[in-house]
């Protein structure tokens, strides 16, 4: 999910229905007893208007429930979402609820109601274990999961049978298959993006691959640990040393490129989202999945990825935003947002549904491993600053000659830093 967004500006409209709001739309009926303001962010991929749908369809069925509360949703491209909330919230003019990218600084600074005070214990203790996990500000959840990904290994079948290459499990197999496609004349064998876009989720994927992460156990930033070091170190040498990254150096290649040229099919390997398989498709290419390759074999965990939505307290509408969010988790819900944009479902019994489901049998390798899977450490207030510096800096650690102990080393002494201040 992602901030680290590939989706178009789009404005935030009516559906046809009387705007409320001066110079933006909403979504809803006329006032009630009481009106919910919703900010949620577009996972439309075309610029249409598919989010805007769901949000419409939902509060319609919502309404007819819960006579004397509407709901009004103001969709707000991912470019964007992010900051308008921000500056509602330091306008003292708060939404009810926000479906957005992070959490963290709203929870430390109290404006949010904990999901104990707002889920009902079945919808709550319904959440996969590390998405809970990862919604917890000092052991309080407060960020509650919409929809999330994980990242298996994406390779073009038809290039890898040409140059006579296997799927890999390790990582040497990955080089060697990346050798193999050079050889045959792919221009990207393997696509590295670790460009300022999504930095921190690719080189997080990688890490966790190679036995460590962006923290450790104690969950204290552990970003120049020996095993992150070694991995950076490997992928200097094995991979961009051996020019099998393409032509674009790692530190300026964005996903959003590396995926379109994945679509075009010019790039034998990278780490996919769910999303691309779609694109792909769309292109004719025939795209095979494997979970990433660890440095040894199978890592012990793979990253995951979600985005949040919250309650804000200002208003003070506890018991209306509880009931309306227990409707958004329901299964029916969850699987058709999640459906719809080819994401993962949140919750345990919407996940088995899918899995089970031959419709979305492409979707199997990400469900697999995300209840297993590790998020990166959002619930640090700290995190958004780091993750900032990690994309600007971290493609610094695989140019030739380069030293990835001391990119590492840098990096993570401002990541401290971080966490003593806050």
């Amino acid at each position: 999910m992602e901030r680290r967004r590939f989706l178009g500006l789009t404005a935030a409209a009516a559906l046809g229905l009387t705007a409320t709001v001066a110079g933006c739309g909403s979504l809803g009926g006329d006032s009630g007893d009481v009106t919910l303001k919703l900010v949620a962010a577009d996972y439309d991929l075309t610029g249409g208007d598919t989010t805007k749908k769901y949000w419409a369809d939902l509060v319609a069925a919502f309404e007819a429930k819960h006579p004397g509360v509407k709901v009004d949703v103001q969709v707000v491209s991912w470019d964007d979402v992010d900051r308008k909330v921000a500056e509602m919230v330091k306008a003292d003019e708060a939404p009810d609820i926000a479906q957005i990218g992070a959490y963290a600084d709203y929870a430390a600074a109290g404006q949010l109601y904990a999901a104990d005070d707002l889920l009902s214990i079945p919808v709550q203790a319904n959440f996969l274990g590390p998405l809970v996990a990862a919604g917890e500000y000092k052991r309080t959840q407060y960020g509650m999961p919409f929809v999330a990904s994980t990242r298996p290994l994406f390779y073009n079948q038809e290039l890898f049978e040409k140059a006579g290459a296997e799927a890999p499990t390790t990582w040497d197999e990955l080089a060697e298959a990346a050798a193999k496609l050079k050889a045959k004349g792919v221009r990207t064998p393997f696509a590295l993006p670790l460009g300022p876009e999504e930095a921190q989720a690719e080189a997080l994927m990688w890490l966790l691959s190679g036995g460590g992460g962006w923290t450790d156990a104690s969950d204290r930033y552990a970003i120049d640990s020996d095993a992150n070091v070694r991995t950076f170190e490997w992928l200097r040498k094995n991979l961009v040393g051996e020019d099998l990254t393409g032509p674009v150096a790692p530190g300026k290649l964005n996903r959003k490129a590396a995926f379109a040229a994945f679509a075009n099919g010019e790039v034998g390997m990278l780490n996919g989202h769910p999303s691309l398989l779609k694109e792909a498709a769309k292109k004719g290419v025939k795209v095979g999945q494997v979970p990433l390759p660890g440095a040894d074999g199978a890592p012990k965990t793979s990253m995951g990825v979600a985005d949040w939505i919250m309650g804000f307290k200002q208003n003070g509408h506890r018991k209306e935003i509880g009931d309306f969010l227990n409707f958004v988790f329901s299964d029916e819900n969850v699987l058709k947002f999640a459906g719809d944009n080819d994401l993962l479902p949140v919750t345990v019994t919407a996940s088995t549904r899918m899995e089970t489901d031959p419709a979305h049998a492409n979707l199997r390798v990400f469900l697999k491993v995300l209840p297993d899977a590790q998020l990166p450490p959002v619930g640090k207030t700290s995190w958004a600053r780091v993750s900032e510096d990690v994309k600007q800096n971290i493609g610094k650690a695989v140019t030739p000659g380069g030293r990835p102990a001391d990119v590492l080393g840098r990096i993570g002494r401002d990541a401290t830093a971080a966490e003593n201040a806050e």
